[in-house]
């Protein structure tokens, strides 16, 4: 059972999890860490494969507390990610910021670091949950449109459950942060932003004929881009 919110613990909670450096670019509020990985699509995992670290790209969902991973029973990534404690991160990126000096140059982002041990789910309904979390997070509105998986297909899955007990979140907003000495150059500084946008779906080239876009796909697509206003 997910814990109400004036339940759950802090971020940072351990040494692992702790910023040692920008602190101040730290959230400690667990609302902030459900916000960066609602926000994303793609995580990365990382495993200790063979004795060395790997950083797998992969897709993930999360409900309440918990995060879902999924992929093949022959996956050996997987299997090492049940051995060792692993760790996912979560990245956007919000803008390039521009400063007047090469040193000073950075971005704006919002990421999330999960520290813990992954947890392979058996039990049939908790898998199906974890899969649909999975797909869900991606696509949603999909899970009760397409066909449900076969005995088959749930056989060849795995499905991993990761605490999020113990996290991180840091972040970047706002323009440079130049040197004084460096304020009146004439050097332009500011900030390009970065955003992802969802474009027109394009039908698969076998779609049966008469088959239309259905809402939950359409719903997603992006807004037109507002021009940017030039200041002269």
């Amino acid at each position: 059972m997910t814990e109400s919110r004036a339940a759950r613990t802090p971020l940072s909670p351990t040494a692992r999890s702790t910023l040692t450096r920008y602190r101040d670019r730290a959230a400690t509020d667990r609302g902030a860490l459900d916000a960066v990985l609602d926000a994303g699509l793609i995580c990365h995992l990382g495993v200790l494969l063979h004795g060395a670290p790997v950083v797998l790209p992969t897709t993930y969902g999360r409900d309440g507390d918990t995060l879902y991973l999924h992929g093949s029973t022959g996956a050996g990534n997987l299997r090492a990610a049940l051995a060792e404690p692993v760790s996912v991160a979560v990245t956007h990126l919000d803008g390039i910021v521009y400063a007047r000096s090469a040193m000073h140059f950075s971005m704006n982002y919002r990421s999330a670091v999960v520290h813990g041990r992954a947890v392979e789910l058996t039990d049939p309904e908790q898998r199906l949950h974890g899969l649909r979390t999975v797909v869900e997070h991606a696509a949603p509105g999909s899970w009760e449109y397409v066909r449900p998986p076969t005995k088959k297909e749930l056989a060849a899955t795995m499905v991993l459950a990761l605490d999020l007990t113990e996290a991180s979140v840091k972040t970047r907003a706002g323009g440079p942060g130049d040197d004084p000495d460096d304020l009146a150059s004439d050097v332009w500084a500011g900030v390009l932003p970065v955003r992802q946008v969802f474009e027109n779906p394009v039908p698969s080239v076998d779609l049966a004929s008469g088959v239309e876009t259905p809402d939950h796909v359409r719903d997603r697509i992006s807004p037109a881009s507002t021009p940017v206003q030039v200041r002269t």
